[in-house]
Formats: C-alpha cells, sequence, structure tokens
C-alpha cells in the first residue's frame, strides 16, 4: 500500500510538479494560447449576453416599412405580421399598396398601407403623422424603397444619379429625421437601412445605383455609431442578388433588351441569387438583436471578403466582367423591364420568373 502511495504521488510530482515547485503552474498561467483562448471565450460569450440583453420583441411593435409593397419589403411587412407586430407599408403607387393591403390581410396583424414617395419631406412628415395616429409610436423603421437602373454609365445623365440619389440616401435620410425625435424620448428604437452588396463593391452598369447605396451605408454606419448612446440601434443590411421579380421595374437604358437580359437571368439563378424569404427572416433576426450590419447570400458575403483584402484585383476582375457586358447604344429614355423582350429566352427561368412576380407583387 506504501509502495502504491509513493507511485500515485509521483505521478502527480511529474505531470504537475513537486509541491514546492510552481513552475508548471507558472508555465500554464503565462502560456499566451491560453490567454488568447480565454479572451475568445470571454469576447464570444459577452457578445452573446450583450445580444440577449437587447434583444428586441416584435409583439405589439408598430414597424414602418418604406416600399414595403413589393418584393424584400412585402416580404418583410408578412412575417412581421405573422411575429405580432402591427406593420405599416408605404409605397408610390395606389394599385400596388392596394394588391399588398390585401397580400397582407392573412397575417391578422393590424395592416396601415398608405401613399409616399420617400424623396419628398413634406408626404415623409404626413407618413408619419399617419402611422402614429392609426397604429401608435414608430418602435422600428425599415428603409426598403428602392429603383434600380441598369446600362452602361454613357447612356446614364445626372438626372439619373439624382433619381437614384433621391431614393437611396435622401429618401432614408428624410424618413429617419422624420423618426428620431419620436423615438429619443422613448430612449429605444431600431432603424434598418436596406443597401446591397452594390454599396460596398461598385458593379459595372449600375453605377448610379451602386453610388446611392455606398451613400447609405456610409450614413447608416455613421448613424449606428452617434445613436446607440440614445438607446436607438442602427442595423446596415447589404444583400446580394434576391429573387423577388425586382427585373420587371427596373429600368434599363443603351441596348435594354440586352442589359434586361443579363440582369434578369443573374437575378434567378439558384447559385447567385438568395430567396427573400430566408432573406427577410435574416433581417428581422438582426433586428431582434440589435445587429449592427448583415451580409446576406454566401456569392455576397465571397465578394465582400475578398474585396476588402484585394480591392484592386476585384477591380480589375470586374473591369474584365464588364466587357462581357452588352456595349453602349444611345436611348435618351430608359425603358423599364416588363416591356423589354429577352434576347435569349431560358424557358423554365422564363416561368420561375413570372411565379416569384406574381408572388411578390410584382405583376402589375
Amino acid at each position: 500500500m506504501k509502495r502504491r502511495r509513493m507511485m500515485t504521488m509521483n505521478s502527480i510530482r511529474s505531470k504537475w510538479g513537486s509541491p514546492r515547485s510552481t513552475t508548471p503552474l507558472l508555465q500554464i498561467a503565462t502560456d499566451p494560447r491560453l490567454w488568447a483562448l480565454a479572451g475568445a471565450i470571454a469576447t464570444a460569450g459577452g457578445r452573446a449576453l450583450g445580444r440577449w440583453l437587447t434583444r428586441f420583441d416584435l409583439r405589439n411593435r408598430t414597424i414602418l416599412i418604406t416600399g414595403g409593397t413589393r418584393g424584400l419589403g412585402l416580404e418583410l411587412a408578412r412575417q412581421a405580421g405573422l411575429a405580432g407586430a402591427r406593420v405599416a407599408i408605404c409605397g408610390r403607387d395606389s394599385d400596388t399598396l392596394a394588391r399588398a393591403r390585401e397580400n397582407l390581410s392573412g397575417t391578422r396583424a393590424a395592416v396601415l398601407a398608405l401613399a409616399c414617395d420617400v424623396s419628398d419631406r413634406h408626404q415623409v412628415a404626413e407618413l408619419i403623422r399617419s402611422v402614429q395616429a392609426g397604429l401608435g409610436p414608430i418602435d422600428v423603421l425599415i428603409n426598403n424603397a428602392g429603383t434600380v437602373d441598369v446600362g452602361p454609365v454613357d447612356v446614364m445623365t445626372a438626372a439619373d444619379f439624382e433619381r437614384e440619389m433621391a431614393t437611396h440616401f435622401w429618401g432614408p435620410l428624410n424618413v429617419i429625421l422624420a423618426v428620431l425625435p419620436h423615438m429619443r424620448p422613448r430612449g429605444e428604437g431600431r432603424i434598418v437601412n436596406i443597401a446591397s452588396i452594390g454599396g460596398k463593391v461598385s458593379v459595372p452598369h449600375l453605377v448610379p445605383y451602386s453610388a446611392s447605396k455606398f451613400a447609405l451605408v456610409g450614413l447608416s454606419e455613421g448613424l449606428r455609431a452617434e445613436l446607440r448612446a440614445s438607446g436607438i440601434l442602427v442595423t446596415t443590411v447589404c444583400p446580394g442578388l434576391m429573387r423577388t421579380g425586382s427585373p420587371r421595374h427596373a429600368m434599363f437604358k443603351g441596348r435594354h433588351d440586352a442589359e434586361y437580359t443579363w440582369f434578369s437571368l443573374v437575378d434567378n439563378l439558384p447559385l447567385l441569387s438568395m430567396d427573400v424569404e430566408h432573406a427577410a427572416r435574416r433581417i428581422l433576426n438582426a433586428v431582434r438583436f440589435g445587429k449592427s450590419h448583415i451580409v446576406l447570400s454566401l456569392p455576397a458575403k465571397v465578394v465582400d471578403k475578398v474585396h476588402g483584402l484585394f480591392p484592386g484585383l476585384t477591380s480589375d476582375a470586374l473591369g474584365l466582367a464588364n466587357r462581357l457586358l452588352p456595349g453602349t447604344e444611345n436611348h435618351e429614355h430608359g425603358v423599364e423591364g416588363q416591356h423589354c423582350r429577352p434576347v435569349v429566352a431560358v424557358p423554365w427561368l422564363g416561368r420561375r420568373s413570372n411565379r416569384i412576380a406574381a408572388r411578390r407583387n410584382q405583376a402589375g
């Protein structure tokens, strides 16, 4: 028994050192790898705790979604209504608004559908008054209204850039400035700005669009830093391509039929584009946990990372891609996608696009 006890003590000493020797313990305590691991665990735990503490329940909240009559905006409104929120949507076309209102009736949520051009400050002020009178104080603002102008920069005019900036920069800013005075006294709120991967990586034949989305990303990230202390969390969302049926309402210039063809093809390919229902779930989850920034779709994430590491290489690659896009043919006015004729027809993609457009209120 005594011998066995001595063997046990020797094995302990060989592993940990003698009671009088603290060298191995000191080595463990000073091992930088262990400190790095502990730091990573503490950081992850702190972030998880912070997200839990700032968790925002959507039930009985009032959510305003601009551009909520079609595509992603309509799906966000549907899922928010199913989550128990009161939902206000706005758009510029009365017929589209009426169809969207009918589409959302199945959620059994309180829904308010109002006409508004967010680039007009007076209309925005009236929108905010109407929403608060009908549904109560606005808890969540989702800036989703958008337009797309497609074509080579040679055929774009200053008016094209101004229109994109009015919709993607001034529009969100107008609504934010109108909502903030009502959020600040309550000490809480959520603002979500739907930008684009085109607001992080500028894409050929989408220069006015990308320029305006870059401006929105800058606005959104700056507001996040300044408003956090007021209890208002701002989220920047940069989606890649999504299957929403949106090419029908984009404007195409230059060789508009050819421009529509490439744009609608990549917008509907499963490997390149994202399902809009999944995108809406990710965005509303970001609202709940007050996330600062999300990039949606795997291709968009890859492009974002590669551009961050190798901006020059990315620019050169996009320059090569530009050579494959349609050449310049001067057209003074843009043509809406639903009036363009595809140069190349892919029947199954066409049928798929028609189904998505009908479901997402893009058909009209």
